[in-house]
């Protein structure tokens, strides 16, 4: 495993806990169900991370499980917009410092608001992805989005 991504780092200094999964990064396929199915958990507890714009808010991110699509009218509600539509792939790096197959949804280079799927509280560990590929984290659904709200504040006062 290479070095600590910004994810991690924030996780360390957070005090929460998270477990590591490798595995091989498929540059021809980097959908989520594939990734469930090589770190051996169903693709419902396995969540991917989506960079959207919304007409009046701006950037968000939405994180939800492997194996679904995402509702795009609901998320544009639940977020306040009229509309909201994906992030061009080659605008991902520049607005979250990750890479697509990679984003987390710890870590952002700024403050986006996350809009985890509701599934996530019928499990105790998700997995999303730490920022980098071939590799995924196993977290707690509930320390997921404290964290990512309380880095969101901190570097929003910036």
């Amino acid at each position: 495993m290479s070095a600590k991504t910004n994810a991690l780092r924030i996780l360390d200094a957070a005090g929460i806990g998270y477990e590591l999964r490798e595995y091989e990064v498929d540059e021809n396929d980097l959908s989520a169900p594939t990734v469930a199915a090589k770190i051996g958990m169903p693709a419902e507890q396995v969540f991917k991370t989506l960079v959207l714009e919304g007409d009046r808010t701006g950037v968000l991110m939405a994180c939800i499980p492997a194996n679904t699509e995402l509702d795009l009218k609901s998320l544009a509600a639940a977020s306040g917009n009229k509309k909201v539509a994906m992030i061009p792939m080659k605008d991902i790096l520049r607005l979250t410092g990750y890479i697509r197959g990679g984003v987390s949804p710890v870590g952002t280079s700024k403050p986006y608001p996350l809009y985890l799927d509701e599934t996530a509280d019928i499990w105790d560990i998700i997995s999303v992805s730490p920022g980098q590929r071939g590799l995924q984290m196993l977290i707690n659904p509930a320390d997921l989005a404290r964290v990512v709200e309380v880095h969101r504040a901190e570097i929003a006062q910036f």
